[in-house]
């Protein structure tokens, strides 16, 4: 998407909420398009949340972002998606105690079926969609599913976050900058199913099995740290991660328009075409390239027998996300 004079519409759903919050400010300022790129902000919630939302606005307004056109706020779906280029669906109902992940997944499914079918009549041409609400990747399946005019490979599932967990803690783990840590991708589920693939990875080019030399911590702590971070992230501060999770999107929505690094791919959720044996429609988290125009899966990369286990682990809850939502689909 090139950068203009033109304003790009960028819509955000849930965006009173935590993750909204830190996201917004952000997008004005022009770090998910461009710092030249103006935008205007169409901002969707629900009816209880609106008085919230004023004041969002209003620290938009006091915050005086030279690329900030215009802010659009309701709680209505037409007004929300009409002539969006990019969609960040943001708002989900979080799993309470005591519910069901088919439950979760089917009270989701209310949100983002009515959303996919707004952003197919009325958003722009160009649109583009991340979905961060959870669980990502069967909520962007339902909209996706609701949406049969949008090519489904304008659809994204949010498993950056992961990979920046993943990184960060390799790089910790031997000292290095997190620019250093390449290649190191989520597959499959955003959920504890998850598969951060170290064998796949580099540090500072060399395979990042040889630079940590521990396939014990690699495949125990590792593994578990990441698939986990969340929710202990919970539990030292009471509520779920905000800023990283924003932070994350906008890297996701950076890492489509802008040309990946040379030697690096980037996470993101992409419906699969059948690649590495995955069930055609899934919405799953692949290794991606983009060239700043169009993206795709980087084929070829090889597996042991303990990643192909986790990637089938991986697999198997979301075949079973998407046969609990069916009626949806």
């Amino acid at each position: 998407m090139s950068n203009s004079n033109t304003p790009i519409h960028v819509t955000v759903t849930g965006a009173a909420g935590q993750i909204g919050y830190s996201l917004l400010y952000r997008i004005a300022s022009g770090q998910m398009l461009g710092a030249d790129q103006p935008v205007v902000l169409r901002l969707l919630e629900i009816e209880p949340a609106m008085k919230a939302l004023e004041g969002v606005i209003m620290e938009l307004d006091d915050c005086a972002f030279p690329l900030l056109q215009d802010v659009v706020a309701t709680s209505d779906l037409k007004t929300a998606f009409d002539s969006t280029s990019w969609a960040l669906l943001v708002g989900s109902i979080p799993r309470k105690a005591g519910m069901e992940r088919n439950d979760l997944l089917n009270i989701n499914g209310g949100i983002f079926g009515p959303q996919g079918r707004a952003i197919n009549d009325y958003a722009s041409d160009d649109v583009r969609i991340l979905v961060v609400g959870n669980p990502c990747n069967t909520n962007c399946l339902i909209a996706r599913s609701a949406a049969p005019d949008i090519p489904a490979d304008r659809w994204f599932a949010m498993t950056r976050l992961d990979q920046n967990r993943a990184r960060s803690l390799i790089a910790k783990r031997v000292g290095v900058s997190v620019e250093d840590v390449s290649g190191l991708v989520i597959w499959g589920n955003h959920s504890s199913t998850q598969f951060p693939d170290f064998e796949n990875a580099q540090v500072q080019g060399k395979p990042l099995e040889s630079v940590v030399n521990d396939r014990t911590w690699l495949e125990g702590d590792f593994i578990t740290t990441v698939q986990q971070r969340g929710a202990k992230i919970i539990e030292a501060r009471g509520a779920s991660s905000a800023a990283s999770a924003a932070n994350a999107a906008i890297d996701s929505v950076v890492s489509v328009v802008n040309p990946t690094r040379k030697g690096d791919c980037v996470s993101l959720a992409v419906v699969s075409q059948g690649e590495y044996s995955i069930p055609e429609g899934l919405q799953f988290g692949f290794p991606v390239v983009s060239d700043g125009k169009s993206w795709k899966i980087i084929e070829g990369l090889s597996h042991d027998s303990f990643a192909q286990e986790r990637i089938r682990l991986t697999t198997e809850e979301l075949l079973s996300e998407r046969e609990a939502v069916k009626a949806l689909l």
